[in-house]
């Protein structure tokens, strides 16, 4: 799934994306703004792959908002007003969507954000965005897009990997491991569970959702889950 957020001064429209994103397994909907330096607050401890923006706001435009971004994920405009077009397509946005957005064209977008995505998680791949992990006698290449959570069995874990039957024994520490892993990325919630951000789907009941799969939330880690909470 990507990890996304959506920022818009009008709930009505982001009521539009959060339907649009529940109905489309493709896409993590993570957090919707009205208020684009709240977004921004949560940026810079969060990630995110993909912005849905509003251009026309009261406190910054859109595209202002966009080019101040250190840090850019991929972007689709959301715009009532056709004439941003073209200034969107100059700052490299993904894809411009007119109000009211059709699902069908809200699809298309999403397409497109996987479509490139998958030829960034290749060149990363290439730069080194892995971790080697030594399982029975041999160090294994771990992509790090790949882990789907880690898990905790007293002297061992567990890796979880997006497309393998059989998680990945290794003998080390969930501590030992985190280090390893890029900071930001990566949250441990419980004292046998460290899980990527990108995948949480839900929090509810001390409980996260990684799709179909359930993740308890320790008490230890209550309160930094809450503080990553609250950037939403």
């Amino acid at each position: 799934m990507i990890p996304c957020i959506a920022i818009d001064d009008e709930p009505l429209a982001l009521e539009v994306i959060k339907k649009y994103a529940f109905d489309t397994p493709a896409i993590s909907l993570l957090a919707t703004f009205t208020d684009a330096i709240q977004a921004a607050s949560w940026l810079k401890f969060n990630h995110a792959d993909l912005i849905f923006l509003d251009i026309q706001m009261p406190d910054i435009n859109g595209i202002r908002f966009y080019e101040n971004l250190k840090e850019k994920p991929l972007v689709i405009f959301t715009t009532a007003f056709q004439e941003y077009a073209v200034t969107g397509f100059d700052l490299e946005a993904l894809d411009y969507l007119v109000k009211p957005i059709k699902y069908d064209r809200f699809i298309k977008a999403v397409e497109k954000a996987q479509k490139t995505l998958e030829k960034i998680k290749s060149g990363n791949e290439e730069k080194g965005e892995f971790i080697f992990v030594k399982s029975e006698y041999q160090n294994i290449r771990i992509p790090i897009n790949e882990i789907r959570y880690i898990e905790g069995l007293d002297d061992y874990i567990k890796i979880h990997l997006e497309h393998s039957p059989k998680p990945l024994l290794s003998l080390m520490s969930l501590k030992s491991f985190l280090e390893k892993l890029p900071t930001g990325q990566f949250m441990r919630v419980h004292r046998s569970f460290i899980v990527p951000v990108k995948n949480i789907r839900s929090i509810h009941n001390r409980f996260i959702w990684l799709g179909e799969t359930k993740i308890p939330v320790g008490e230890t880690y209550h309160d930094a889950v809450q503080e990553w909470l609250s950037g939403f």
